[in-house]
């Protein structure tokens, strides 16, 4: 049996399945040249970003444990990411009140001067790859976004 392309979606949803795939495509595609910039740039990936931009916006630092929360990874993938991040003299970690359980991390001065760096080049490609997207799209799409993530955060 020769199979041949899925027909296209048809009947109720369809614009919601349509929109998801466009979605899906239109992420994929954006994170697929962040990552290949960000190396060929700073030599790095986009998961040691993640960690650097959170701990950036919370200059005092996180608890490893808040920053794997924060991030909505586990507490193995975040550790090995500041594991390398801390060789590298970019983030400084610290035993909270002398509790050998549970680490404050921080970026550097060194970290906080990086990441600015990467940040301000990031901000341009997002600019460049969403180019076509005015502003007041740009804001209705975010704000609909917005809305959709109100309606399923916090199920189970």
């Amino acid at each position: 049996m020769v199979a041949g392309p899925l027909p296209a979606p048809s009947g109720p949803g369809k614009d919601r399945l349509r929109l998801w795939i466009r979605l899906l495509r239109a992420s994929r595609t954006i994170e697929a040249e962040l990552r290949e910039r960000l190396k060929k740039e700073f030599n790095t990936t986009l998961p040691r970003c993640d960690v650097m931009a959170a701990l950036y916006r919370m200059p005092e630092g996180m608890l490893m444990s808040d920053l794997s929360r924060f991030l909505l990874v586990s507490n193995g993938n975040v550790t090995g990411i500041v594991d390398r991040l801390v060789s590298e003299g970019l983030v400084a970690r610290a035993r909270r009140n002398g509790d050998r359980r549970t680490s404050m991390v921080r970026l550097t001065e060194e970290g906080t001067q990086a990441f600015a760096t990467i940040a301000a080049a990031h901000e341009g490609w997002i600019g460049e790859l969403l180019g076509k997207v005015s502003e007041d799209d740009a804001r209705r799409l975010t704000g609909m976004l917005t809305s959709f993530r109100s309606n399923w955060e916090g199920r189970e």
